[in-house]
């Protein structure tokens, strides 16, 4: 069972309702609170296809995009009924007349101008936020990459600036993270175990760097709970998203400093005293050692969290890492804790969270401390893991929402088409065979006639259109007389 969750994915909407129909009462407390329906409205299920092992997430935009088409079909439909009422009004009485035709084919063609030019505008706002939100992407986009070209350079050319480089990044995206969480009210995740653990790692790195227990018990901790939360709670390597790449950096750049700290520091006993009383690990005491300050942990966040801020969550203005795992009814660790009573699961829940910890530190202790090979192949696991994520990601998110975006454009091109012929059938003036073949009614277009016919040229002198009519007509039969 997981130990930590620093960044949780979001529940469906389907396992929402399911969740609340199963147990109606989690832990005696408001179980879905209304940061958890934030989840469920500012992100999507990240469990969406077998490539990714999470963060198949939509982005905020799609659900933006998705409301603006929803009404723009609501008034939509809305003016073609005034239109067909309009028409109907039109053609119950008496046949209408070309002008009537022609001003309700004036009219809806304006109202067909008015919806585009709305479209537009509304488009025209959204793409500039949109390139808004592509620069910040950018940024992290170089950022995330040149962050790993930086740390492989570092490792091969000053492993001993490593620990120098996770310090520096954590101070810059760990209040990166306290800030997202806090706006969106999820910051009681933040008192999981894997800050707890970066927190004691600095303390290590730059305050007793010679204490051997302190030593022990962030090498377990980070390669412990820490690494391997990288693949229970599906971290990617997304590096255009900033929050993801937190995550990751949280889980696995720990590991990766006590790697280099043990195995590839340059006279590491020098910088770090506590290493030269541990040449080798003592596997159980290491073990009992990282367990005490685990349970010391434990003990600090059921006193806050459960105890202290207990009234918070019940009133649902919070929510922890223990409902989210009763929300994941698939996974195993959803189904075992939904089998148990409510009174008791939070119990179950941070006893789980002690057997974990405890079976994910067991590879460090017995392999990993000893091995300079087995540690670069685990990080190197790990890692893989996270770039699977990440290409899941960019290949099957992306790629889905290319093809809705494309079937979305066909939709509105084959029905602004329909809108057209609908408009151009239903409004405008239709001519019969006996029309074509008498007078025209219009002056106008009789005037046109007649400039064509010889010995009428004196029509072209005649006076306005209102007495032109019975002038043209004794004309024409003239002229057909002298043919």
């Amino acid at each position: 069972m997981a130990a930590d969750i620093s960044r949780p994915p979001s529940p469906t909407p389907h396992e929402h309702s399911t969740a609340r129909s199963d147990s109606p009462n989690l832990f005696a407390m408001g179980y879905f609170t209304m940061p958890f329906e934030r989840f469920v409205r500012d992100e999507n299920s990240e469990y969406s296809n077998a490539f990714t092992l999470l963060d198949t997430m939509e982005t905020y935009w799609d659900s933006r995009i998705d409301l603006l088409q929803r009404n723009i079909s609501k008034r939509t439909d809305k003016l073609k009924l005034r239109a067909e009422l309009a028409l109907n009004d039109i053609f119950k009485g008496k046949p209408p007349s070309p002008e009537a035709l022609s001003e309700n084919f004036d009219r809806e063609v304006q109202k067909l101008r008015l919806r585009v030019t709305s479209r537009m505008t509304s488009l025209a706002t959204a793409w500039q936020s949109a390139k808004v939100v592509r620069t910040r992407e950018k940024i992290s986009f170089f950022v995330g990459v040149m962050s790993l070209l930086i740390s492989a350079l570092l490792f091969g050319l000053g492993p001993q600036w490593i620990h120098v480089t996770y310090t520096v990044a954590s101070l810059i995206l760990l209040p990166y993270r306290y800030y997202s969480y806090k706006k969106r009210a999820w910051h009681y995740f933040l008192f999981d175990l894997c800050y707890y653990v970066n927190v004691l790692n600095f303390i290590f790195l730059w305050i007793f760097p010679g204490s051997p227990i302190l030593f022990v018990a962030c090498y377990c901790l980070s390669h412990g709970s820490l690494a391997s939360a990288v693949i229970t709670w599906r971290n990617s390597l997304v590096f255009h998203d900033a929050d993801k790449v937190t995550s990751l950096f949280i889980h696995l750049y720990a590991p990766f400093t006590f790697t280099v700290i043990r195995h590839f520091y340059p006279n590491a006993a020098e910088r770090f005293p506590a290493l030269a009383e541990l040449p080798h690990l003592h596997p159980w005491r290491a073990l009992f050692l990282s367990s005490l300050l685990y349970l010391v942990w434990q003990t600090l966040y059921w006193k806050f969290v459960y105890v202290d801020r207990r009234t918070k969550i019940e009133s649902g203005e919070r929510t922890t890492s223990l409902y989210f795992m009763l929300s994941q009814k698939r996974g195993l660790i959803g189904r075992a804790l939904g089998m148990v009573k409510p009174e008791r699961r939070a119990a179950y829940f941070m006893l789980g969270q002690f057997v974990y910890a405890v079976l994910t530190e067991v590879p460090c202790v017995f392999v990993l401390y000893d091995s300079a090979f087995w540690s670069g192949a685990f990080l190197l696991v790990i890692f893989g893991v996270s770039v699977w994520n990440g290409g899941g990601f960019y290949i099957e998110v992306f790629g889905r929402k290319f093809e809705r975006e494309l079937e979305e454009l066909r939709k509105e091109l084959a029905e602004a088409n329909n809108n057209l012929r609908y408009a151009s059938t239903r409004s405008s003036p239709t001519v019969t065979p006996s029309e074509t073949s008498s007078e025209p009614v219009s002056p106008i277009l009789f005037h046109k006639t007649l400039a064509n016919e010889e010995g009428l040229e004196k029509v072209e002198a005649m006076g306005p259109a209102s007495t032109v009519g019975p002038t043209v007509e004794i004309e024409v039969v003239e002229s057909k007389k002298d043919r």
